[in-house]
């Protein structure tokens, strides 16, 4: 999970410098208005939620990524630990961004920097972060536990309907 936590967030560290040395206020065609590149500031979470609230969301952020780190560490299967992995490295990308950027320490804004029709403009850091949760809702919808691992991967939980996996 280690690995997955400093992949991501390496990452997404390195695509918001590039945003940052390449990009302006003005958006960047790449597949006509489907998808744009647009440097965005963004003081609060997505879709404008908690604008200028940045020191509570810090918080927040590293409230659960702690939590997330503390319960995956008891996960031994491959994909649930890349899902935690994926959301904890997410977080640790935005985070860095509140962290180190203007204004201040917890309370720096966070580089946006892709832009979809109709959706707030967002970075890599956020699409792991929403990749990861998705990911995890397939693996809870689908009944797979986190504990399992080897040669059960893949395997759902049956001993729930009285089933066994031997």
């Amino acid at each position: 999970m280690i690995y997955t936590i400093f992949i991501t967030a390496g990452l997404d560290i390195f695509s918001k410098s590039l945003a940052l040395s390449t990009l302006d206020s003005q958006p960047r065609k790449l597949l006509g208005s489907l998808l744009q590149l647009h440097l965005v500031y963004n003081s609060g979470a997505a879709f404008s939620i908690a604008t200028n609230k940045t020191t509570l969301l810090s918080a927040f952020s590293m409230a659960v990524a702690t939590l997330i780190l503390i319960r995956a560490s008891r996960f031994t299967h491959r994909i649930w630990i890349l899902a935690a992995g994926l959301v904890v490295g997410g977080i640790t990308g935005n985070l860095i961004d509140r962290i180190f950027r203007a204004p201040g320490a917890l309370s720096g804004q966070v580089i946006d920097w892709i832009e979809l029709p109709h959706w707030p403009t967002f970075n890599l850091a956020d699409t792991s972060i929403v990749s990861g949760a998705i990911l995890a809702a397939i693996l809870v919808l689908r009944n797979i536990s986190p504990q399992n691992s080897g040669a059960g991967e893949g395997k759902t939980n049956r001993t729930n309907k009285g089933e066994s996996d031997e």
